[in-house]
């Protein structure tokens, strides 16, 4: 059996195999509602035969959207609409995640076929901005207010609140983002944080938000179901967020409660240089999951299916997860099932259009 589909337990949840979708944008939303957009994208991978379907960054209060077509969970009536997606993705054998988020100083920006840096008020963007300093992502962006300590916890508990819907729309695991120049890696980083206070200056003090928001959601969050936590495992600048942070905060994360990390990269400064190419971004899933002792997952230019083995196989990663190649293949699990000789599940009503291997004679 190849490693790739040796079904991995966490907790009390059970994944079929060790392919998952990583949450991508789709800017389809209104007022952060799911739809039938979300329906078919999310629903096509699981019949595609990943083990973990994530939905993408779901917005835990409304201006904490990346755009005004984010996806939310900051109100109840978010809920059924989701749980239509969730009880679908089940119905196919997968497990359905969603990724809980706040976008901070990169919120009511403009989808990213349509361009530039924010959303005005009367195009339905909002102001102001929320950070945890009053710096902006780049030119042309907003530049955000400071966050207060009672804004900082009413965020927090949007985090729980929105927790507690997930669990009531069916999703099996959370994650929360803090990659990517978002709320939570805003706070970590000491490029977009200059706070003087208790969430800023030490290491301890920046990661204090992002520890809050994992306490808050593990006192609602069952204690039989993950929580994965995705970071920006280094900032790719001098001066930025290391490595060596990110091993620290994951030791911490582990005993909070947390299952897994999600090991992405950059995001906090346009001007990173960033060495983009195959499987980039493994070294940190293979470092923070040997010094930090935490499953990790790996994400990033993985589009073959000898190079995901690759990775499990030599103990780098527990899982894979997969953006733009799902984008390209929603049935990448089932072909690479095949690729690597194991029987993969093609639905029923597709078999038919399967060639039947024949025997080498």
């Amino acid at each position: 059996m190849a490693h790739l589909f040796t079904p991995l337990t966490l907790r009390d949840v059970t994944l079929r195999n060790r392919i998952v979708v990583s949450p991508m944008c789709e800017y389809s939303s209104v007022d952060g509602f799911a739809n039938d957009w979300h329906f078919v994208h999310l629903g096509s991978r699981a019949v595609g035969g990943a083990g973990l379907i994530l939905t993408e960054a779901a917005a835990v209060t409304a201006d904490g959207r990346i755009s005004p077509q984010d996806l939310g969970i900051y109100d109840d009536a978010h809920v059924a609409p989701l749980k239509r997606i969730v009880d679908f993705i089940e119905a196919q054998g997968a497990v359905a995640g969603i990724q809980l988020a706040h976008a901070g100083r990169k919120a009511s920006t403009p989808p990213p076929w349509i361009g530039g840096a924010r959303v005005l008020p009367h195009d339905g963007g909002w102001e102001p901005t929320f950070a945890p300093s009053a710096l902006a992502f780049n030119e042309g962006y907003q530049v955000p207010k400071a966050l207060t300590v009672a804004q900082i916890v009413a965020i927090v508990e949007a985090h729980a609140a929105a927790a507690q819907r997930a669990l009531r729309a069916g999703f099996k695991v959370v994650e929360v983002h803090a990659a990517h120049g978002y709320l939570g890696h805003s706070f970590l980083s000491p490029l977009a944080n200059e706070r003087t206070d208790r969430y800023g200056g030490s290491l301890e003090n920046r990661a204090r938000f992002l520890f809050e928001v994992v306490d808050a959601i593990r006192i609602v969050w069952p204690s039989g179901l993950p929580l994965f936590v995705r970071i920006s495992a280094t900032d790719w600048i001098e001066g930025g967020w290391t490595l060596d942070e990110s091993i620290v905060i994951a030791r911490e994360l582990k005993n909070k409660g947390v299952d897994l990390i999600d090991c992405s990269s950059g995001g906090i400064a346009p001007r990173a240089s960033i060495p983009v190419g195959p499987g980039y971004q493994v070294p940190f899933a293979e470092a923070i999951r040997r010094e930090a002792r935490v499953a990790t997952g790996a994400v990033g230019m993985i589009t073959e299916p000898e190079q995901a083995e690759a990775i499990l196989v030599e103990g780098k990663a527990d899982v894979v997860l997969l953006a733009r190649e799902l984008l390209r293949d929603p049935y990448w699990p089932l072909h690479a099932a095949r690729t690597l000789g194991v029987e993969g599940t093609w639905p029923k009503q597709y078999e038919r259009a399967i060639p039947v291997p024949q025997p080498v004679r």
